[in-house]
């Protein structure tokens, strides 16, 4: 279905933690990345699928008045806008039967909308948003770099509260796919995020535990105490990293040291597994993608290796959402 008007490509993703909205305009530039973060309750270290859908269902009304503000702020400048499709994040991961209740509530608001407005909508994972998203930011925000480094194989680094993914993406094979996506390392235990914040909260941080303890990382300016790593090939396991720093944490009293600590142990892990990648894929393009990745002190160690998305576009959104739609409408409508 083609608009009469100019054509805007709308955004929803429905993650653990925050509801998000976003909207982009045919030449692919994010004209909206509105974040409403879920109440977690002090002391907390997370929560539950049922209350993320309570809450995503409430913000939602939130999230969508701001799609039609901007959608009328446009309106207002002479030319004629519409929304040509919405996209939202249907799953976690690219993988059959990856599944989480939360993304229920970006979906039915997505499906409400097409059906509203009869315009397509079209589902996508969480995950290749997030590569969509870091991708725009760290290759000149939508430019040509981002169709050159789809053009060929890359691998992607997807760091967050719910996932620690080494990713083999590859050019999409059909119509509307920019990349397709082969999880091939990570983590065996918890993920990096769950390990920050477990970290945090014990240090009586508020969760979630990231930019704080980012911020009190790079304010150290001591010797950090480096443990071995469990790193195995493309695989790792960090479950020990809460009782090392809770350990650390007793014995000193620092938060900054401690902080220090914790972001430099995964940061090392992190810098180990790229290093396996490249030795059995190639030293091909990487990008580093998820909340996680938008800690300065990670990056600091790892921006030799490959690309980072500025934090707005690292942390959960909808932008890579609206931009795989934008993607999919024209390869549909161009057929």
């Amino acid at each position: 279905m083609k608009t009469n008007g100019k054509p805007l490509f709308a955004g929803i993703d429905t993650s653990n933690y925050t509801t998000s909205a976003a909207l982009c305009d045919e030449t692919g530039q994010i004209l909206l990345n509105r974040k409403i973060p879920l109440p977690v309750r002090e002391g907390e270290r997370g929560l539950r699928q049922s209350d993320a859908v309570f809450h995503h269902v409430r913000g939602i009304p939130e999230a969508a008045d701001s799609i039609r503000s901007a959608l009328d702020a446009l309106n207002q400048s002479g030319e004629r806008y519409e929304i040509a499709c919405v996209g939202y994040s249907a799953s976690p991961r690219d993988k059959e039967g990856s599944y989480m209740p939360c993304f229920l509530a970006g979906k039915a608001a997505a499906e409400f909308a097409s059906a509203l407005f009869g315009v397509p909508a079209y589902g996508f994972s969480h995950q290749a948003g997030h590569i969509m998203a870091a991708l725009f930011s760290a290759c000149d925000n939508g430019g040509k770099n981002v169709r050159k480094m789809m053009a060929e194989p890359f691998l992607a680094f997807h760091v967050s509260g719910g996932t620690t993914d080494v990713l083999f993406c590859k050019p999409g094979s059909a119509a509307g796919r920019l990349f397709e996506i082969e999880q091939v390392g990570g983590t065996k235990d918890i993920n990096a995020g769950q390990a920050i914040d477990r970290c945090g909260v014990r240090m009586g941080l508020c969760f979630p535990c990231g930019a704080e303890m980012d911020r009190a990382a790079v304010g150290f300016g001591g010797k950090i105490r480096r443990d071995p790593l469990s790193v195995h090939g493309l695989w790792c396991n960090l479950s020990g990293l809460e009782n090392k720093s809770a350990e650390m944490y007793r014995n000193t009293g620092s938060r900054e040291e401690t902080s220090a600590y914790v972001l430099d142990f995964i940061a090392r892990t992190l810098e180990k597994i790229t290093l396996a990648a490249w030795e059995e894929y190639g030293e091909m393009p990487v990008i580093y993608a998820g909340g996680v990745m938008s800690s300065v002190y990670i990056k600091r160690r790892l921006e030799k290796y490959g690309l980072f998305a500025s934090p707005q576009y690292s942390s959960d959104n909808a932008c890579g959402t609206a931009l795989l739609a934008r993607e999919k409408y024209y390869a549909e409508t161009n057929e």
